[in-house]
């Protein structure tokens, strides 16, 4: 990947929806050759997806958290487990294998703190393995990117 691929990710990152004419112009280049670089990282999986991010109080979450979750076990057959179950929660938008005192940190987004509390009593604990939850509630976000850094651009 070299410095115009970069510069393209790094267009793409802040606006996906942008013509290919557009790209071209602000990279300083043609559209095919433009065109066929997008489409190399597209097939090589460096570009993965193209999503709107949406503002959560216009569709009504209002209540974001960061959970920490501990396992009873810690075998491979309790992480997989717990990983199979955790990626079909609709609230889960993030989930990390992590070091540290937990072995998970999940970002769940709901309603509000009472759909956060019934989310985490008939779902989250009723999960196999799950021995201990922390929760940290976020009370204003400061900053929220969504761009990777990328270097050399």
């Amino acid at each position: 990947m070299d410095n115009i691929d970069k510069k393209i990710i790094s267009i793409l990152q802040k606006n996906a929806r942008m013509t290919n004419a557009d790209l071209a112009e602000k990279i300083g280049m043609s559209r095919s050759p433009v065109f066929e670089r997008v489409k190399k990282l597209e097939r090589s999986g460096v570009i993965t997806k193209y999503i709107a991010l949406i503002n959560p109080d216009m569709v009504g979450i209002q209540c974001f958290t960061y959970v920490e979750v501990t396992l009873i076990r810690h075998g491979q057959e309790a992480v997989v487990r717990f990983i199979s179950s955790i990626t079909k929660l609709h609230e889960v938008m993030e989930c990390h294998h992590i070091t540290g005192e937990a072995d998970f940190l999940l970002k769940i987004a709901t309603r509000d703190i009472a759909a956060y509390e019934d989310f985490i009593l008939h779902k989250l604990t009723a999960l196999p393995d799950v021995q201990n939850l922390k929760t940290m509630v976020v009370l204003s976000t400061m900053k929220n990117e969504t761009s990777l850094p990328v270097k050399g651009e």
